[in-house]
């Protein structure tokens, strides 16, 4: 037993060599991150130099300060918008989508088959962004923040996915609650929903990240500046003014010399931040609901 356990911890040349190729790609992935934050967080002289590769130089965070003191960006804006939609959005999607993925899993629903197939249908099939604007505009839609949360409330992909999860659960805790009395509200909220935390974070998670990074939703239907989400702050920022030569001159903060590429990266990494954040609190969870279609498909 002692020579197995021996054997067992050995650190083969395998181990070795996946280790280095996992942590290759690892910073691989985060390098461009943190390089929109030593770019933000370096002195503009030195940027116009070339010499930023990866570590700041001449490190201060003025960017930050004036991407989001100045008025004419509209970064709290766009921030709190984005902030209320999101939550908003993922709460009600979470709902609506837990709701259906039950019932459809449900065998005593007769319709349940054509019912799935009607979600799956128009998955597949999209009708186009000018039919889409004809029945929005006729539901009142137009200019409308509800546009970000009640169309996109239901992802027939993360349905699947929690339907699976949801025929997974044993059917004897629901023939058990049945006999003790309870109707199918109570078994879904008292007995389902304690056992679902990993599907919900998992299928939370990529909601949040969808509505907070949307773009082409606000921009086609969300007019009014105080409606816009960071997305159309980011683009008015990095693309628009920066394309007019008109928000983006040098500005000079003490010793501190602040460029476009300064301003461009502070303005991006803003935007990127706060969902950065939201991973490491749900991982734990988004690891295991990940691989949920794999095993149990």
């Amino acid at each position: 037993m002692k020579k197995n356990h021996t054997n067992h911890n050995k650190i083969t040349t395998f181990d070795v060599v996946n280790n280095t190729i996992l942590l290759l790609v690892a910073l691989i992935c985060v390098y461009p991150f943190l390089y929109v934050f030593f770019v933000a967080t370096s002195n503009g002289t030195y940027l116009q130099r070339g010499e930023v590769s990866f570590l700041p130089k001449g490190f201060n965070l003025e960017a930050f300060k004036y991407i989001l003191g100045s008025s004419k960006f509209n970064v709290w804006t766009g921030l709190r918008n984005s902030f209320i939609y999101t939550i908003g959005g993922t709460i009600v999607s979470i709902a609506f989508t837990y709701v259906t993925a039950y019932v459809f899993s449900r065998e005593r629903i007769k319709c349940r088959f054509f019912l799935m197939g009607a979600f799956i249908v128009t998955w597949v099939f999209d009708a186009g962004i000018i039919p889409q604007y004809i029945i929005y505009n006729k539901l009142g839609f137009i200019d409308n923040p509800w546009v970000m949360i009640i169309p996109g409330a239901i992802n027939t992909q993360f349905l699947i996915i929690t339907k699976t999860f949801i025929e997974g659960i044993p059917k004897e805790l629901e023939e058990a609650a049945f006999v003790d009395g309870a109707n199918d509200w109570t078994i879904l909220t008292k007995v389902f929903l304690p056992l679902s935390k990993t599907i919900l974070a998992t299928i939370g998670t990529f909601y949040a990240v969808s509505i907070w990074n949307q773009y082409l939703i606000p921009q086609i239907y969300l007019k009014s500046d105080n409606l816009k989400v960071i997305q159309q702050v980011l683009k008015e920022v990095v693309i628009t003014d920066a394309g007019a030569s008109t928000a983006f001159k040098n500005v000079i903060i003490g010793d501190v010399t602040l460029n476009q590429q300064n301003l461009k990266s502070a303005a991006i990494f803003i935007a990127m931040l706060p969902i950065v954040l939201v991973y490491p609190f749900v991982q734990k969870y988004f690891k295991k609901g990940i691989m949920i279609g794999a095993v149990k498909g």
